[in-house]
């Protein structure tokens, strides 16, 4: 590969999209990133604008290039890593979505998993797909876009039933990498990670499932070709009369999580991350073969490398982490996300207060939709600081419900954590996590490992690197925190979350409806 080249990485968020430019050592040398809105048309609902996502890609990629004093033509590939199961349909021939993309935290379609639960199809869905039947993934979102998309009220397609158009192959549905694939080469990809949260996949078979998309009712043609996440036959290549004015091969895609569990170069069976960002999302590698959860984790696809075998991952889903903070700054609580800490520290605990974030309901290993935000055990001398302090000890209990389902199903005691996302540049939080998990938490260098993954998984299939080895030479602690609190003071706390959560459970009554 020659000197002075590098890989790029386009990480698409639940609230943003940052582009990252990474050297050989796996060292960020350009960065840019860009909001977009996040839409609420109803309770539970939440949606983006597919065309805003697009015109911020080509406006982060630009100007990370301008920046960085880079020229297009340096970039050796191109990978991806998006929000995962958000679920987008547009039109195969003008390249318009049909309406805006549903996001993965949408509750819309609640009513519709109840009814597969009381069909008793739950199972039968877990044992194809690896997931619990839920609103979070995309088969449900593509069942009510293909259902209620109106294109009379958004004037983006012909007045022709869309069911119609998605069997004519007229349509084009994917996930958010998907989207940027297509647009950035024209190609209907996506790569295997993505696929395997659909809840349309077969992850033992790994082939779309005829009897799911019969479910659903989802036509085969609308489905996107599913590729290795590290792709050395490229899914692509941008357009060199398109925005970036080059030809650079699109080669690795991973959804953000295993992107996530790819740059924390997590290759062997038994190594675990944790990633707090908007959620938070606990992956373990299990190897070559599905491990079944018999405590509501998922089981899932963790990466594929061109011509070698699947590895599969265990994880865990908080859908409320991060934005558990940006809701303090909603509420006023906080100023900024940085005065967390000091606020927490503040305060000798929370005095008997707990905040359970189920804003959009609960995740592993509980999964009710219907769950709600709750606050529980305050009195007249609660404070702010006691309010923020629960909220970040409510991220910590969250991830212990994880690790402890993960090591009861995968019988693998785990010694550290490695971790990245936003949160963790927060230390009153890393030592909190390392108190109420009891293990050592790994903190990286690099902790945007997310963007890193897409790159490596790019970077391999391009030969920018030769092989994992040198990605785990790149891999550096920042800094690792340890235990301090005392286990019985520990175990003390966790089991009144228990009890916080049950408070939380079934209150949406009148929600999530279609």
């Amino acid at each position: 590969m020659p000197e002075n080249t590098y890989v790029g990485a386009i990480d698409q968020g639940t609230t943003g999209t940052r582009f990252m430019i990474f050297d050989h050592a796996g060292q960020v040398v350009a960065n840019a990133y860009e909001k977009h809105e996040q839409i609420y048309p109803e309770p539970g609902w939440v949606e983006h604008d597919p065309m805003e996502i697009w015109e911020n890609t080509k406006t982060v990629v630009s100007r990370a290039l301008r920046e960085g004093g880079l020229d297009p033509g340096q970039l050796a590939g191109l990978g991806i890593t998006n929000q995962r199961e958000t679920t987008v349909i547009w039109d195969a021939e003008t390249g318009t979505p049909i309406y805006n993309a549903l996001v993965w935290q949408d509750r819309r379609t609640t009513a519709r998993v109840e009814e597969l639960q009381a069909a008793d199809k739950v199972e039968w869905i877990r044992e194809k797909t690896g997931l619990e039947c839920d609103a979070y993934f995309s088969a449900t979102k593509a069942e009510w876009l293909l259902d209620n998309a109106d294109p009379i009220k958004l004037e983006r397609v012909r007045p022709q039933d869309i069911r119609d158009r998605a069997e004519d192959g007229q349509l084009r549905m994917g996930t958010i990498d998907s989207w940027l694939i297509y647009k950035l080469t024209g190609r209907h990809v996506t790569d295997v990670t993505n696929a395997s949260r659909t809840m349309l996949y077969n992850i033992r078979e790994m082939e779309w499932d005829d009897e799911l998309l019969d479910e659903f009712n989802v036509p085969v043609q609308l489905l996107p070709e599913v590729r290795p996440s590290s792709d050395d036959d490229y899914y692509g290549h941008t357009d060199p009369e398109g925005f970036l004015g080059a030809e650079v091969p699109v080669a690795g895609a991973l959804g953000d999580q295993q992107a996530a569990l790819f740059g924390q170069t997590c290759f062997d069976e038994g190594d675990a991350k944790n990633t707090y960002g908007t959620g938070a999302f606990f992956l373990m590698n299990t190897g070559e073969e599905p491990v079944r959860s018999d405590h509501g984790l998922l089981t899932t696809v963790g990466f594929q490398r061109s011509g070698e075998p699947v590895q599969y991952a265990l994880e865990g889903s908080i859908f409320v982490a991060g934005a558990a903070i940006e809701w303090l700054e909603d509420v006023d609580l906080v100023d900024d996300p940085t005065e967390t800490a000091e606020l927490a520290r503040s305060v000798e605990s929370t005095d008997g207060v707990y905040v359970v974030p189920a804003f959009t309901g609960l995740g592993a290993p509980h999964w009710d939709g219907r769950a709600r935000g709750t606050i529980v055990g305050m009195t007249r001398g609660t404070r702010r600081e006691h309010l923020v302090r629960a909220t970040l000890e409510s991220i910590a209990y969250q991830t212990r419900d994880l690790a402890e389902a993960m090591e009861a199903d995968s019988d693998i005691e785990m010694s550290t954590l490695r971790v990245d996302g936003g949160a963790v540049k927060n230390n009153f939080l890393c030592q909190l996590q390392s108190d109420i998990i009891g293990t050592d938490i790994a903190r990286p260098v690099v902790d945007e490992t997310t963007a890193l993954g897409s790159a490596y998984a790019a970077g391999l299939a391009v030969g920018y690197w030769d092989d994992t080895d040198e990605l785990r030479e790149n891999w550096q602690v920042d800094r690792q925190f340890s235990p301090r609190m005392d286990r019985p003071r520990a175990n003390e706390m966790y089991a009144r979350w228990d009890d916080a959560v049950e408070r939380s459970l079934d209150w949406a009554q009148d929600e999530g409806g279609e």
